[in-house]
């Protein structure tokens, strides 16, 4: 049994097992502009090394999730560090509140609350985020630094 909430006609949860990961490949592969070209290994071992949070359809009649419409992953250590990655909503769900609604269960995620520092990167989100608390660094005496790679680098997109 898959222990989710349910919010209208969509339900939530971060049991891997349910992941349909050949629909989150793809979005990432082919939709999104952060992972372009990802291989399947490489978010199938993503998926299992973080905290995952997916969004399904909601068949109340059953009381069964059904296809996966979202997703959003945290990598952490559970102690002070969390990067977020991987948020994504398909686009015929999109406009409903579902992305609201996934990041209020990353930020209130239990495993989530003793995390100093929680950080992603985004080119065209930022109204989204800043509204649970993420603000942009200007680096100028914050010393944050890190290693950026072309995802073309990367990804082999054979």
């Amino acid at each position: 049994m898959v222990d989710f909430q349910v919010k209208g006609d969509y339900a939530l949860t971060t049991e891997k097992n349910v992941m349909d990961v050949p629909l989150i490949h793809h979005y990432l592969r082919h939709e999104s502009y952060w992972a372009n070209g990802i291989d399947y290994k490489t978010v199938e071992t993503s998926i299992q090394h973080s905290l995952c949070f997916g969004l399904f359809s909601y068949d109340h009649e059953n009381e069964e999730i059904g296809a996966q419409v979202g997703f959003a992953r945290v990598i952490t250590d559970y102690a002070t560090f969390g990067y977020l990655a991987d948020v994504f909503i398909l686009k015929e769900h999109r406009g409903k509140g579902l992305s609201k609604w996934l990041m209020e269960n990353v930020m209130t995620h239990p495993d989530l609350q003793g995390l100093r520092r929680l950080m992603l990167v985004t080119r065209d989100a930022q109204g989204l985020y800043r509204q649970y608390g993420f603000e942009v660094y200007e680096n100028k005496d914050n010393g944050l630094m890190g290693i950026r790679r072309k995802t073309e680098e990367v990804y082999n997109k054979s």
